[in-house]
């Protein structure tokens, strides 16, 4: 550790251009495998720092924050902020910054790969054909395709925007609605009843948890297809399930999972057996929505940037809290 550096920690792994980018200006402590620091371990690490790299995987809240008096900065590797407590950061003169254009697009792009692979049956059929073999063309794996269909998109922030324009090839018919721009009942029930998709696109709020619950479920088109790229608890996992099971939902993709939204106390530990079962009719991706190499490069150096500005005394990039901004 270099003397007299500001301390930094990472909470995961990052690439080496994102440690090249702390030489000489501070002192970056990240782990060097894919399990990322949590528990006493990261407590014991940011009992000095005065810069954080968050990710996914933490949870900054009022508790957290009480083992990290030094810390002056948060620059989140992320767009959705759920599992950061904004007001608590702001109690604690802390900095919090995220990267709110890099996870957009591929994001996007990955909803309507889920889309394609559950509607058209690919993770079953390629299942098939290491397990079976392939002997030629037989009448199976008949599924449903994009076009001609009506897609419900929930959420017209970027993400939605960004999905609804890349569905425009499709030749479908795409209709919007979002929760946070208090659409009423009936409108949301008519999308339900009439979508043949519905895609989740909306950050997760208090308000929102559980959106696509049983009575959602029930309203929805018989043999509708849902997709899940934005947050597991928009969902109710279990709901989802026994739709599944029942027929009334024909297929749940989901690259987000209710175990993971670490600001819900009561959230599930784990995802349920029957939507991780081999014969479900689903598609699970484990939250890869901005896996794209180049572009996690990004999102690292844009996190890592604001927080050197936020040290070396400027107004970072991407700052939503912080001394004197409101929440």
């Amino acid at each position: 550790m270099s003397a007299g550096l500001p301390r930094v920690v990472a909470t995961n792994r990052v690439f080496p251009e994102t440690l090249a980018l702390f030489d000489g200006r501070a002192t970056l402590i990240a782990p060097e495998g894919e399990k990322p620091l949590s528990g006493p371990g990261l407590r014991l690490a940011m009992a000095e720092a005065e810069g954080m790299m968050a990710f996914m995987t933490d949870h900054v809240d009022a508790d957290f924050l009480g083992f990290c008096p030094r810390l002056r900065v948060i620059g989140a590797a992320l767009k959705g902020h759920d599992n950061i407590d904004l007001a608590a950061a702001q109690r604690a003169g802390v900095s919090v910054c995220i990267v709110p254009d890099l996870l957009t697009v591929p994001t996007a792009e990955l909803a309507i790969g889920m889309m394609l692979a559950l509607g058209r049956h690919v993770v079953a059929a390629d299942r098939a054909i290491r397990t079976e073999g392939f002997e030629g063309w037989r009448p199976r794996f008949y599924g449903t395709g994009i076009a001609d269909s009506t897609v419900a998109v929930f959420g017209r922030g970027a993400v939605g925007r960004a999905i609804a324009a890349r569905l425009a090839g499709f030749d479908c018919r795409i209709e919007s609605w979002d929760p946070a721009e208090g659409g009423d009942a009936k409108t949301l029930a008519g999308l339900l009843a009439g979508a043949d998709w519905v895609v989740l696109a909306a950050p997760l709020t208090h308000s929102n948890v559980h959106m696509i619950n049983a009575e959602a479920l029930a309203r929805m088109k018989p043999g509708a297809l849902l997709v899940n790229p934005a947050r597991g608890s928009l969902v109710d996992e279990e709901a989802v399930a026994d739709a599944l099971e029942s027929g009334r939902l024909a297929g749940y993709a989901a690259d987000v999972f209710a175990c993971e939204d670490l600001s819900l106390p009561d959230r599930p530990r784990a995802i349920p057996r029957r939507l991780a079962a081999p014969d479900a009719r689903t598609v699970l991706t484990p939250h890869i929505g901005s896996a794209v190499e180049t572009v996690r490069r990004d999102i690292e150096w844009a996190a890592a940037n604001a927080i050197l500005e936020a040290l070396d005394g400027r107004i970072p990039p991407g700052l939503i809290a912080g001394p004197g901004i409101p929440c």
